[in-house]
């Protein structure tokens, strides 16, 4: 009897095994779900708009969509981090919104995403973003007239951004504080902490910067646990606060184009 009982437990831990093994090993393939096509040209999406390139410091190329604010006086820039799915299309509407508040857009597609070259890492997402900065800083965008917008994802480089080149202002749209944490709820039975080898550690990072800090969140979000986001807003060294969009789930319209987003980003 003893045997068969055996032979059952270890089709279940050869089971477990690979099963985690699959997971350690394509992980990246789990967390990152780029639209890899190329994308059509800025002006074919957004009227005003230009292609421009973005050059990372490990030498990859990358598209991205700057669009002028459409009032006189302009009042600075956005930069928009987007988080881990689809490309700058998506965003199209979003910056529409910000240039019509007066704003300069700058619309980034990561590595791998939109047709860029390259895989999608922390490291080297956080290369982008650098890129990013670099191509409004040339453009004679200050930190007084920068600021910065991420979406779930894009919420972490933001803030790593934040602690080398602090802008005037930070929003955080449906952050976590780290990405195992996000993993868990969604693989609660797989060692997820263990395994993860991108951290995205938005609540640490969050600490070391005393730039204000606006949290956007859904009531409903069922991806981003709503306390998370709390949880990155009370972890701020500077003032901050938190705008919460009732009713709203992780991508809903609300949290893309709505009228309590567009506020807190240009407030």
């Amino acid at each position: 009897m003893a045997r068969p009982v055996w032979i059952w437990v270890g089709s279940v831990l050869a089971v477990v095994v690979l099963v985690v093994g699959l997971a350690y090993a394509f992980q990246r393939k789990l967390i990152y779900l780029p639209s890899t096509a190329p994308v059509p040209s800025a002006a074919s999406m957004l009227a005003g708009a230009r292609d421009v390139v973005l050059h990372t410091a490990d030498g990859l190329e990358l598209g991205a969509w700057f669009l002028p604010a459409r009032t006189t006086p302009e009042r600075g820039a956005v930069l928009v981090a987007p988080g881990n799915a689809g490309d700058r299309t998506f965003r199209a509407p979003l910056a529409a919104e910000l240039a019509a508040r007066g704003f300069a857009v700058l619309l980034v597609d990561y590595r791998g995403y939109g047709g860029n070259p390259g895989s999608p890492t922390e490291e080297g997402l956080t290369q982008d973003i650098r890129a990013a900065h670099r191509f409004l800083a040339g453009a004679g965008y200050g930190p007084d007239r920068l600021r910065y917008y991420g979406e779930s994802l894009g919420c972490s480089l933001v803030t790593k951004l934040a602690t080398e080149q602090p802008p005037a202002a930070l929003v955080l749209r449906s952050p976590f504080t780290d990405l195992p944490a996000v993993g868990q709820r969604q693989y609660p039975i797989l060692p997820v902490r263990l395994l993860m080898w991108d951290r995205f550690p938005v609540a640490e990072d969050v600490r070391r910067i005393r730039v204000p800090v606006t949290v956007v969140l859904g009531t409903e979000d069922s991806l981003v646990p709503p306390e998370q986001s709390r949880a990155v807003a009370a972890a701020a060294a500077g003032p901050s606060r938190v705008v919460e969009v009732a009713g709203a789930g992780h991508n809903d319209p609300a949290l893309l184009t709505g009228d309590a987003l567009l506020d807190a980003i240009t407030a």
